[in-house]
């Protein structure tokens, strides 16, 4: 195989932003936090945050950055609690526009039409037309450069029951393809699930 032609370049290289332009394009694809809050004046909001992961298995505690300082990161230091909804490939054009710079007094539920439902354990709404929310409770918020890392302890799973194989007891499992979850890319793109490998790993027989 020939060598693979690259070019390199150092942060300082590119221009403002770029490598959150790069990295953004690279890192690919990111599942979509679409984190509902409620701000200290009862206004509910709803943005879509693609720098989202697991931190915690047990207790079982996910992950989502702000970049920047917006409303999601304000309401949730404030309550304490936030929803993280997952972004349905059906709710495509709502989930974009819930982008918007909307003002703080704003909220994106009333402005974009988007039908709350009630959560059990936390204030903020669920979003009622996703197929999963993740009902926490902040465990703490950490700066990272011109970021900020929240964690949220997950006190409640509400899962869409057309769309997870409740067979086994105790250890619901959600079906990817009845999910049809987005993900982001790079600039203005985004990813539906598409072909699903699936492989059982391997065992070390030593």
């Amino acid at each position: 195989m020939a060598a693979m032609q690259r070019s390199e370049f150092r942060p300082d290289d590119l221009d403002t932003n770029g490598s959150y332009h790069l990295m953004t394009a690279t890192i690919i694809p990111r599942p979509i936090a679409w984190v509902s809050s409620r701000s200290a004046d009862g206004v509910d909001n709803l943005a879509p945050h693609s720098f989202f992961t697991v931190a915690s298995a047990d207790p079982p505690i996910v992950q989502f950055t702000s970049v920047g300082r917006k409303d999601t990161l304000n309401n949730v230091e404030a309550t304490g609690e936030f929803v993280v909804n997952l972004a349905p490939e059906d709710m495509f054009h709502a989930i974009n526009d819930s982008a918007t710079n909307y003002p703080p007094g704003m909220s994106e539920f009333d402005e974009l039409g988007i039908e709350r439902e009630a959560s059990r354990y936390v204030g903020p709404p669920r979003v009622a037309g996703s197929p999963v929310s993740m009902e926490c409770r902040l465990v703490r918020t950490v700066p990272v450069g011109n970021c900020t890392v929240v964690w949220g302890e997950v006190l409640c799973f509400a899962l869409d029951v057309s769309k997870v194989d409740l067979s086994r007891e105790r250890r619901p499992h959600p079906r990817a393809l009845d999910l049809a979850p987005l993900a982001r890319l790079g600039k203005n793109e985004w990813s539906t699930l598409g072909r699903i490998l699936d492989e059982p790993r391997k065992k070390y027989e030593g």
